[in-house]
């Protein structure tokens, strides 16, 4: 067996490759609108608090855990959480951290392929003279795959192989191609964020209009900004901040462990952990919080903005606003923000493919450019139905699963065994090893005690989510004796399909329950799909680590 030798070629190019698996599309699509529908101002606090007392605690925790893991060769999470324990069961635990790299690979490919896509529109002048709605009925025709807005047949389908080949491309050339990627994109990412957020600041009452008279930018920046004291009690705004910070930092999904696991042993990892994960948070609160709020409320309203608050307002609306630039500033800006959502999200997407392939590598021998074409294959099979299917409710499913609960799950128990079985004596030591800054001791005790505390309440709350999300009310409504009505989001209510069911049920038109009816099997095929890939890594885990016997590689501490 070949040893791996891979390192990264710079602490530069280290924390830009971190910073760029932390900054994805949620940095500019999700947290916007999670900032809106729970309270503007009201939802900063409670976002800051769980990214010092979960988010930061669980970039230490991966940090070390995969460094410590690289020093016995290993770099994927079945294998770093084998080498930090005795017994067989942690490295299946680990499956968490390739599993979910390709399920959210699959779909999210498929934004990043959106982006692309936008990007030739922009420049083509395609969104010239569309009113608000033809934009908006624009992007409902892209995704639909039958049709084509460029005369390309299976315009969605091309756009996702093409996104998905350079993403395989670039994961062949090693860590040195990662690299290379996030020193170009994220330096662009900033760039483009930057001016466009500049506009969103400046842009004041220019944008209003006879329909929209009361537009004004700054609106938006102070309900963002304007604390509100009485929405910080609710328990509602808490748990909403806590999952923006499983996916503002990649956290639960093993990125964090393979890219460390290319630290060399006496690398400092307690501040390239912080300046990644603190250039993520400016990325994020500062700049991502400047532009589709702001040039949105600057021209359509406040109240518009409220009531519409949407993760498609990046492809159903910017557009049409940048439009109000004048045609050649109109495809600056739409260059500038889908090129902003590409480098965002292909660094995030390469991040979730480096698993894989140091996986097959360490474990079969693959080279990297094989186990990249062995990735991008997987990746394909499972994101394909995303593609054909997206109005059907595959991708959001996928989502649901892949880029929520198993985030959540893989964390949790990552926390409790990092701090409860591997002892955290030495993971404290790991995490000060070759340390550039002291850690605060009062981690140690938040990394043991608060963070486990967190995570428990933040799956706890994905499995019995309250009807309307409305923790406040339901947990009154519990103490006085009348239940807790769950809502169709949670774990419980998704697993019934009870949403769907009471859809079907109430509807009159045949059309409309044979429609939804269709949905409905997409939707169990989508989770038995994610069954089989995993069920495919636990046994591609088994079989790898029966290899391991018979070479004799197993490790023990």
């Amino acid at each position: 067996m070949t040893k791996t030798t891979e390192s990264w070629g710079s602490r530069v190019g280290l924390i830009l490759a971190m910073a760029g698996n932390a900054v994805g599309l949620g940095n500019f699509l999700r947290f916007p609108v999670q900032a809106v529908q729970n309270g503007g101002g009201a939802f900063i606090i409670p976002y800051l608090v769980c990214f010092l007392l979960m988010g930061i605690p669980l970039l230490f925790i991966e940090w070390s855990s995969g460094r410590y893991g690289g020093r016995f060769g290993n770099h994927s999470t079945p294998y770093i959480l084998d080498t930090m324990t005795k017994g067989r069961i942690l490295k299946y635990i680990g499956v968490f951290g390739i599993f979910t790299n390709i399920a959210v690979a699959a779909y999210y490919a498929y934004i990043e392929s959106w982006t692309m896509s936008y990007v030739l529109h922009s420049i083509k002048g395609t969104f010239v003279g569309m009113d608000q709605s033809q934009v908006a009925n624009f992007f409902n025709s892209y995704v639909d795959v039958l049709h084509s807005t460029t005369g390309i047949p299976f315009e969605a389908v091309i756009f996702y192989i093409l996104c998905l080949s350079i993403n395989v491309y670039v994961l062949s050339k090693g860590l040195g191609g990662v690299e290379k990627v996030a020193k170009i994109g994220m330096p662009l990412l900033i760039l483009f964020g930057v001016v466009l957020a500049v506009r969103g600041v400046t842009l004041g009452t220019g944008g209003a209009s006879e329909i929209f008279p009361d537009a004004n930018a700054w609106d938006g920046l102070n309900f963002l900004w304007t604390l509100q004291y009485d929405s910080i009690l609710d328990l509602k705004v808490w748990m909403a901040a806590a999952g923006q910070v499983f996916f503002t930092l990649s956290v639960g999904m093993g990125t964090v462990h393979c890219y460390a696991a290319y630290v060399k042993s006496k690398d400092d990892i307690a501040l390239n952990s912080l300046s990644a994960g603190f250039m993520n948070e400016f990325i994020e609160v500062v700049i991502g919080s400047s532009i589709v709020i702001p040039i949105a409320a600057g021209y359509l309203g406040l109240d518009w903005v409220l009531e519409n608050a949407g993760f498609g307002m990046a492809f159903q609306t910017m557009p049409y606003l940048f439009q109000q630039w004048g045609t050649v500033f109109a495809a600056i800006a739409g260059v500038m923000w889908f090129g902003l959502l590409f480098f965002s999200g292909i660094t995030s997407s390469l991040a979730m493919g480096t698993p894989c392939v140091s996986f097959m590598q360490d474990e079969f021998g693959w080279d990297r450019k094989k186990g990249a074409w062995g990735f991008g294959l997987v990746t394909l099979l499972m994101g394909l139905p995303t593609v054909f299917f997206f109005q059907q409710g595959v991708f959001d499913e996928y989502d649901f699963w892949a880029g929520t609960v198993s985030l959540v799950v893989f964390a949790m128990m990552e926390t409790i065994l990092f701090s409860w079985v591997f002892g955290l004596d030495k993971g404290w030591r790991e995490i000060n090893m070759g340390a550039d800054i002291k850690v605060p001791g009062i981690y140690r005790y938040i990394i043991k005690y608060v963070t486990p505390v967190i995570l428990i309440v933040v799956f706890l709350g994905t499995v019995f989510a309250p009807k309307d999300n409305d923790w406040s009310g339901n947990v009154s409504s519990l103490f006085s004796g009348n239940g807790w009505p769950l809502d169709n989001m949670s774990i419980i209510k998704k697993i019934t399909n009870a949403g769907l069911n009471e859809q079907i049920a109430s509807a009159t038109d045949p059309a409309e329950v044979q429609r939804l009816q269709e949905n409905l099997v997409a939707v169990n095929s989508a989770r038995g799909l994610l069954l089989a890939l995993l069920i495919f890594i636990l046994v591609l885990i088994y079989i790898s680590y029966r290899k391991r016997v018979r070479e004799g590689r197993v490790t023990r501490i």
